[in-house]
């Protein structure tokens, strides 16, 4: 198990990407939580065994069905140990 912090930049709030990255975390095991920044950027704490969050990764690169991603930064992180996967609203 490992913790992911990943920051994803681009036209990715008001597009359902959160909502989106939620779906692919549970359907491949990923825990953590998701949430909007005030600069646009979205804000995902993710923790799962190194397949599934090389999965979900790839899915962040891609993004939503009306998203545009221009990148992902990612930086590993100490184990928070989440239960599941959550959209985090302001």
């Amino acid at each position: 198990m490992k913790h992911l912090d990943i920051i994803i930049k681009g036209s990715v709030q008001g597009v359902s990407f959160r909502a989106a990255a939620k779906a692919v975390a549970d359907q491949i095991g990923v825990k953590g939580t998701v949430k909007n920044e005030p600069n646009g950027d979205v804000f995902i704490a993710a923790e799962g065994d190194n397949l599934s969050l090389e999965m979900f990764l790839e899915w962040c690169n891609e993004g939503s069905e009306h998203s545009t991603v221009t990148s992902v930064e990612t930086n590993e992180g100490e184990l928070k140990n989440y239960r599941n996967f959550e959209v985090v609203k302001k």
